[in-house]
């Protein structure tokens, strides 16, 4: 947990309360602040299982994935291709538009020339292409004047190049994913008016309507189409992928998949298993245990009962 990204204190709670809860389970845990000397430290703890509850760049987008299976430890979560892939926003939404799901249009453009004018005619959305947590995202509205010279300032560490792709106005959704089955799709309300990085963990930033009120129809497409971006990606585990559904046009579109996502009892993925009668703990421990069954890092699951199973 931790970490080094800009999503480090997201991270850190969620590593504290995943670990709370594989003690309350009777577990043995390690509580590991990840640096750079991470391989070392797991080298020396030759852990049973990692549960990787770090967000963002460096733990999330396949780097220590592929630490983890150089050590050979069998570790939560997505492995490091779907990872990469989840995490780079340009090349997932090319894969998961291959599969069947709609994907906002727009592309990636050198910040300094977002910078300079519009790129796409308003309203759109400047993000960067490797980052969650909605970190470093920018709303350009129908009427705005010039784009976010945010971008472009000396204190910008989100690469050189950014996603822009077009605003889609509407209700904001998202979907679990745990062991390829989506659970349910709930919607966002955000009390801030965009669902931005303190709408997502600041106290009350945000309500969550669960399930979400929609059309029966459009509500089965938001699990279908979650379904199909956890697997076209080759993801494992527990995703969480985040919709924008249109319902003054009829348009949804799938944003993105997050490979790990929060992991607190009020975080989505959490409050849609207790939803489907899954309780935190009992959601700690079957992660746990999907990774434990497969028997070395990355492998598949071995023949017979699987931790899925016994959960149900």
């Amino acid at each position: 947990m931790g970490g080094i990204s800009s999503e480090r204190e997201v991270s850190l709670v969620s590593g504290r309360a995943c670990a709370d809860a594989l003690e309350r389970l009777g577990a043995r845990v390690s509580r590991i602040d990840a640096g750079r000397d991470l391989a070392e430290v797991l080298s020396r703890l030759k852990p049973d299982v990692c549960f990787n509850a770090l967000h963002g760049a460096w733990g999330e987008d396949g780097c220590v994935q592929g630490l983890l299976e150089t050590l050979q430890i069998p570790y939560t979560h997505s492995g490091v291709l779907a990872s990469a892939l989840a995490m780079d926003k340009a090349k997932s939404k090319a894969v998961i538009a291959a599969a069947g799901v709609p994907v906002p249009g727009g592309g990636l453009f050198n910040r300094f020339e977002v910078a300079r004018d519009h790129v796409i005619a308003p309203p759109y959305v400047v993000k960067p292409n490797a980052e969650g947590s909605s970190v470093g995202v920018f709303i350009v509205r129908e009427r705005a004047n010039r784009p976010p010279q945010e971008v472009v300032d000396p204190s910008w560490t989100f690469g050189e190049e950014v996603m822009v792709e077009p605003f889609v106005a509407g209700k904001e959704l998202a979907v679990a994913v745990m062991d390829g089955k989506a659970l349910t799709v709930t919607e966002i309300v955000p009390k801030t008016g965009f669902y931005d990085y303190e709408a997502k963990y600041g106290e009350g930033g945000s309500e969550h309507v669960l399930p979400a009120k929609m059309p029966p129809q459009v509500f089965e497409k938001c699990l279908q189409y979650s379904e199909r971006a956890h697997a076209a990606l080759g993801c494992r585990g527990v995703t969480r992928s985040d919709l924008r559904y249109d319902d003054v046009n009829d348009i949804l579109v799938l944003l993105e998949v997050n490979t790990q996502p929060g992991m607190t009892p009020t975080s989505l993925a959490p409050e849609q298993a207790a939803h489907k009668g899954v309780d935190f703990d009992r959601l700690v421990l079957w992660i746990t245990e999907d990774a434990y069954a497969r028997g070395g890092a990355g492998g598949i699951a071995r023949i017979g009962e699987t931790s899925s199973e016994s959960i149900r």
